[in-house]
């Protein structure tokens, strides 16, 4: 790219205790062939050596600063407050999580092609998850693809491309555009937001491995999804609001029963392993957010139509208790011997 036409990119980190993975994820950065970035730092109140390592890579390099919080706020608030520290000059903005890196040539090819197509309001990119490849759900050249038919072909099952916060960038303006970016009240905002925005610009997508999405067991917040399986109630808050905006009425009302289903069938297997109180209350107020309240009568179907597979297919079902007996001590053996998960949740990355 011409250097007069190297527009500024602000990088944002928001971080809470990540003293294990934050220097890689900092010099990832500094290895960037795209030099025209500034970057944020946002600390979350951190108790360990976080803001210590922020502070030393900081006072070698003019274009790290340092943003911290004066109280304690949630994963999602705390996107948000690094959206704020966005420059007022800044032409694109791009997450990096803290426990993630990116690829040298990750800003360089991202900006390239969104210069070139100004339709374009987020840019895609593979992922590379441990040692598997993400968000490959578009065929090559898709390099443009209109918002629109991108989230309607999501919506009916199509190409999973969203990925996570550090796999996008986005126009700068668009960030701008609402305050806060990510909706508070969704633990799955990231993807919410993709939804917001392609209403009225295109996306983008990089086909290459551009950035690396760390695989590990000691976020508090991975843990808790895969407790409860948040990611159920952020696929029926999607289809629930943007259904309407981007499917037809049948197509709309297909995919809300098949979403709908999903769920009821995970809350029915959950009922013969005696969650405790603070599941269902969980549940129950991640379906009223997403529009759809609790029906007792539908769980009580959903459990009726458990229980016959179970008297039908009793040699798969002791298998299936086996495999969530041997899951259950491998979770076990890692969970902190302190607070519970749902007192945690707050705490994030």
């Amino acid at each position: 790219m011409d250097t007069e036409l190297r527009p500024l990119v602000s990088v944002v980190t928001p971080v809470y205790n990540g003293e294990k993975y934050l220097a890689e994820s900092i010099e990832s950065i500094l290895r960037q062939t795209y030099d025209n970035w500034e970057y944020t730092i946002v600390n979350n109140c951190s108790t360990d050596g976080t803001r210590e390592i922020a502070q030393y890579y900081a006072a070698k390099e003019p274009r790290i600063r340092i943003h911290d919080n004066t109280r304690f706020v949630g994963v999602i608030s705390n996107h948000n407050i690094a959206f704020q520290q966005v420059a007022a000059q800044s032409s694109y903005c791009k997450v990096v999580e803290a426990d993630d890196w990116l690829f040298p040539q990750c800003l360089e090819l991202m900006t390239t092609l969104a210069q070139a197509h100004p339709s374009v309001g987020i840019v895609g990119c593979y992922g590379l998850s441990g040692v598997s490849v993400h968000q490959d759900g578009l065929p090559y050249p898709s390099t443009i693809v209109p918002g629109r038919e991108l989230c309607r072909r999501t919506l009916l099952g199509g190409p999973v491309v969203f990925g996570s916060p550090t796999s996008l960038l986005f126009r700068s303006g668009l960030i701008r555009r609402g305050r806060p970016f990510y909706n508070e009240a969704n633990i799955h905002a990231d993807t919410e937001a993709c939804y917001e925005l392609l209403q009225t610009c295109d996306f983008g997508f990089v086909h290459q491995v551009l950035v690396y999405n760390r695989v590990h067991d000691e976020s508090v917040s991975s843990r808790f999804s895969e407790k409860v399986q948040s990611h159920l109630a952020g696929n029926l808050l999607i289809v629930k609001k943007y259904g309407p905006i981007y499917l037809t009425s049948q197509e709309y009302q297909r995919r809300l029963e098949v979403r709908s289903d999903e769920y009821y069938g995970f809350l029915a297997k959950s009922f013969f392993l005696l969650r405790d109180r603070d599941f269902w209350n969980y549940h129950k107020d991640a379906l009223a957010i997403a529009g759809c309240p609790f029906r007792t009568l539908r769980l009580f179907e959903a459990v009726l139509g458990e229980t016959m597979d179970i008297l039908l297919h009793p040699g798969r079902t002791l298998q299936k208790i086996i495999r969530v007996a041997r899951r259950g001590r491998i979770r076990q053996m890692r969970q902190f011997k302190s607070q519970s998960l749902f007192k945690k949740i707050a705490v994030g990355k």
